[in-house]
């Protein structure tokens, strides 16, 4: 780049950044979405899982989990040259949950990871985004030995609208998350033009 212009002589293109949340149930896979995407080395506030905590951090299915995000991740990955996501990964645990409001301002969208083994762990994702009108992608992350469902059967256990994506993904694969964040930004773009629609 020579005297802000590329070396072609095209005007350096200046990207629009949006904000997307990764939210969903304690050992989900928010910190390992957030971290197999993110080109910058991602930003964790990861505290280690103590004896004092073993009463309220349910870690059933995860019993390996000796960590916890207990303020947020953030990475970020550049789609195309004019665009540009910031992810923020939320806390999944409860009484983390007041760090949500602060994360969601100003966000486009989010990412609510969910697990098959402990789907009732991402319904409070889903009612918080739900009541707030923030536009939101279910992911199924595909652990290794948790059952495979049809789509349509979870999104019936999850009793979601039918305007709500839901995708499979594994959030150790750097294409995988990729597609959701892509199916997230189109999901609200979508959504955003249909309100303008109604409003003219």
């Amino acid at each position: 780049m020579i005297f802000g212009r590329t070396e072609r002589g095209k005007p350096p293109v200046e990207p629009v950044t949006l904000k997307i949340l990764v939210a969903g149930g304690f050992g989900v896979g928010k910190t390992t979405l957030v971290g197999a995407v993110s080109e910058i080395r991602p930003l964790r506030t990861e505290e280690l899982l103590t004896e004092a905590g073993r009463p309220v951090d349910d870690t059933s299915g995860v019993e390996a989990k000796g960590t916890t995000t207990v303020a947020m991740d953030f990475g970020r990955i550049t789609l195309r040259e004019d665009l540009v996501l910031y992810l923020f990964g939320t806390p999944g645990q409860e009484r983390f949950w007041f760090m949500w409001d602060e994360l969601s301002e100003g966000a486009l969208g989010a990412v609510v990871l969910a697990d098959t083994r402990r789907l009732e762990d991402c319904f409070a994702a889903i009612d918080y985004f739900e009541r707030r009108s923030i536009p939101f992608l279910v992911g199924v992350n595909c652990f290794e030995g948790a059952a495979r469902y049809p789509v349509d059967d979870v999104r019936r256990a999850l009793d979601l609208d039918d305007h709500v994506p839901l995708v499979m993904c594994d959030a150790r694969d750097r294409e995988s998350v990729k597609e959701a964040l892509i199916g997230v930004v189109q999901h609200a773009m979508a959504r955003s033009s249909r309100r303008r629609a109604v409003t003219t």
